[in-house]
């Protein structure tokens, strides 16, 4: 609804939510809402997915989720994975198929015994179906999830992890596109880099800032993996559950923190690191902040680093 909303006034930006969590929607609902807006926006949507993060949103929606990174919640991570991949290959099949049927192990459309003109339905349409190509941009945190995105063709979002495994994720990804694709991407082609800012006008300014909202976002992910994405003192992935500061945010390079000219910085030091940077998301509102609070973050962004990069 709101990406509607957007289309409406807007008439060039490309318009997608980060993230649709598949395990949440119906998966028709999920692919004729997301036709609808991407129709009424003249070809503008993209389809961003991911498998889901936090229990107490999706326990109450009907499904499970389990973390790669939480070894004592395997199963519902199994479960989540193979609802997730039967629904994306459910929306799938409604976007791109005039009609459609499918059968698996969680999910069966059309549902067997409908009568319909002295016989039964064998096949859906859905209404409607995408006027114009689309794009779908999936989650990356967790190495299974690695290994399935660019197989599929799909753009890469990654977020949350130390600089040095984010290089190796980055690289994984172009790897396991040209094996399975024959074809060499460009540079930051369907990769996606996240980082979480804070400007002020001094950097122990911004430090303050963001303190806060920073404890409360790790109290409240941090318990279900999120943060195995940092790195420990052995030089791999940290322990489950870890509750990081922001010290030890700054230096796993995943919390941009200073003035402008810091952010613009460190943003330019990760398109070396990364040999190449096309696309970018700037996450500046922490649990806590206000509206006006995250509104001058943007402002900030928009006039302080977006000219440098």
């Amino acid at each position: 609804m709101t990406g509607v909303a957007l289309a409406a006034r807007t008439e060039q930006i490309r318009i997608g939510t980060m993230f649709n969590v598949v395990g949440q929607w119906h998966p028709l609902k999920l692919a004729e809402d997301f036709a609808t807006m991407h129709n009424l926006s003249g070809g503008r949507g993209v389809l961003g997915i991911g498998r889901g993060t936090v229990p107490r949103e999706a326990e109450n929606l009907g499904t499970k989720i389990g973390s790669f990174d939480n070894p004592d919640k395997a199963d519902a991570d199994e479960l989540n994975r193979k609802q997730f991949d039967e629904a994306i290959e459910v929306i799938r099949l409604a976007l791109d198929n005039e009609t459609f049927s499918f059968k698996g192990d969680i999910f069966e459309f059309p549902v067997p015994g409908i009568p319909d003109r002295g016989g039964f339905v064998e096949d859906l349409t859905l209404l409607p179906r995408p006027m114009h190509p689309y794009e779908i941009w999936q989650a990356i945190t967790s190495p299974p999830t690695l290994n399935t995105v660019p197989v599929k063709g799909w753009g890469g979002v990654m977020w949350l992890k130390h600089h040095t495994f984010m290089k190796q994720f980055w690289d994984r990804y172009a790897e396991l596109y040209a094996e399975t694709h024959g074809t060499e991407l460009a540079v930051g082609e369907k990769r996606m880099l996240v980082v979480n800012t804070c400007i002020e006008d001094t950097r122990e300014k911004a430090i303050e800032s963001v303190r806060n909202g920073h404890d409360e976002f790790w109290k409240f992910l941090g318990p279900y993996g999120w943060s195995r994405g940092y790195m420990g003192e052995n030089g791999k992935p940290a322990e489950p559950g870890l509750i990081p500061s922001l010290e030890e945010s700054i230096d796993n390079k995943v919390w941009l923190v200073g003035t402008a000219d810091d952010v613009a910085e460190q943003i330019a030091w990760y398109r070396d690191h990364l040999g190449g940077l096309e696309n970018l998301t700037f996450f500046p509102g922490m649990p806590g902040d206000s509206y006006d609070k995250v509104e001058d973050q943007v402002h900030r962004i928009a006039e302080g680093v977006l000219p440098q990069l």
